[in-house]
């Protein structure tokens, strides 16, 4: 009697333990896994521009990173009035009646774009402190929650640049790997966020470098260095956080998987980007190669930026070959290549002008800064409230490129 009770314990106790498992989205062979234990194609978006601001989606040309966009405001507006721009940037660009309307649109997942800088004491968007990062995804990821809708945790911008570009923010060159200090910071914050949503299934898994290494940067020196750093990044998140899919984008703005050896983790997701190409199956067969050699999952991460019969295309062929997605943007000004858009402001062309003026000096600043200040105010008191969800404007052409509703 006693042993019977004892193997119905033990029974119980497996079964308690994979259903805990199972809350997880993890992976298994070709195939991510839903919580539900069947196959889940990633289909969603990225909220670029939100916590990683770029200027081309401010329409600006010259100051094209989060880095320049804050020094041109600090030169507009001043420090005070700077940071309360993005003190309102910051909670009016994403809020949860933006996530409300893109879970009634059919998709299943975001990916999250996010700056280091959010996780330091530097200054950034206004403001400083490790505790803001943590802020700002607890606030997402519990919209996310409440809507039944994974996220994905992506670092777009790494200590040092993980690129060198305006994408990740950094000073034109991919310090990252030539610096201890910075890839040591970089798995010190992987590891920190590893532990905070360790047990929040909410979290479909961690992106750890978003689009590294450009082609014009010396590829035969750094990529060589990616995957060891992915393998240390790796380690620290594993030591505690066993639950999360960890997501490897290749060299070359996540494109060359040929830096890429045999899989050292048992729960990796191999993630390319592909912009302004072909939609044919011929486009993404080395990735789909590189699935069938390893048995593991591939994911576009990033697309889109193009016409709706593009968009279409192309995700019609990731479908075909049962490769999820998440099309780039969300939100955009003035677009309509993305979900939705929202109108420019009276006065900012004003702005504009001035972002993409040089002012390479303190003379050059003070001859070309506009001298009405109440219309510059209304230029960016304008777009911070057009780009609320309430003054948005939906793109239903690409909604329904992209099979949504």
């Amino acid at each position: 009697m006693k042993l019977k009770i004892a193997t119905l314990l033990l029974l119980l106790f497996v079964v308690v333990n994979l259903s805990a498992q199972q809350k997880f989205i993890t992976t298994k062979g070709k195939e991510i896994i839903g919580a539900n234990g069947r196959p889940f194609l990633i289909r969603g978006t990225n909220l670029g521009n939100w916590l990683v601001p770029e200027g081309y989606m401010f329409k600006f040309n010259k100051t094209s990173s989060a880095r320049l966009i804050n020094e041109m405001l600090l030169e507009l507006i001043g420090p005070d009035e700077t940071k309360i721009f993005w003190k309102k940037y910051l909670a009016n660009y994403i809020t949860a009646a933006d996530i409300h309307w893109l879970k009634s649109t059919g998709i299943n997942s975001i990916r999250v774009p996010f700056n280091y800088r959010l996780f330091t004491t530097e200054d950034y968007m206004g403001g400083e402190g490790e505790a803001r990062g943590f802020a700002l995804l607890d606030k997402v990821i519990g919209w996310c929650k409440k809507e039944g809708l994974y996220v994905l945790l992506d670092m777009h911008c790494a200590p040092g640049g993980q690129t060198g570009d305006n994408i990740d923010d950094s000073y034109a060159y991919p310090f990252l790997y030539e610096s201890r200090e910075s890839r040591a910071l970089t798995i010190n914050i992987w590891r920190r966020i590893a532990s905070r949503y360790k047990n929040e299934t909410t979290v479909m898994g961690y992106d750890l470098l978003n689009e590294p290494i450009p082609h014009f940067a010396d590829t035969a020196k750094f990529n060589s260095m990616l995957e060891p750093l992915y393998k240390e990044i790796t380690k620290a998140i594993r030591e505690v956080d066993k639950n999360h899919i960890l997501f490897l984008g290749g060299a070359q703005w996540d494109s060359n998987f040929k830096i890429f050896g045999k899989p050292f983790d048992s729960k990796l997701v191999y993630t390319f980007h592909k912009y302004w190409t072909d939609t044919t199956t011929a486009v993404i067969q080395d990735y789909i190669d590189f699935r069938n050699k390893y048995t593991v999952p591939v994911y576009c991460g990033e697309t889109g930026e193009n016409t709706n019969d593009w968009v279409r295309g192309f995700k019609n062929t990731l479908e075909k070959n049962n490769i999820g997605w998440h099309y780039w943007p969300y939100k955009k000004l003035d677009s309509d290549r993305g979900f939705v858009t929202f109108k420019m402001p009276p006065h900012y062309g004003q702005v504009i002008q001035f972002a993409d003026t040089t002012r390479s000096n303190f003379d050059e600043i003070r001859k070309v800064r506009p001298t009405n200040a109440t219309e510059i105010k209304m230029a960016l008191d304008g777009f911070l409230n057009n780009c609320t969800f309430s003054n948005s404007i939906i793109n239903k052409e690409y909604i329904k490129a992209l099979g949504l509703h």
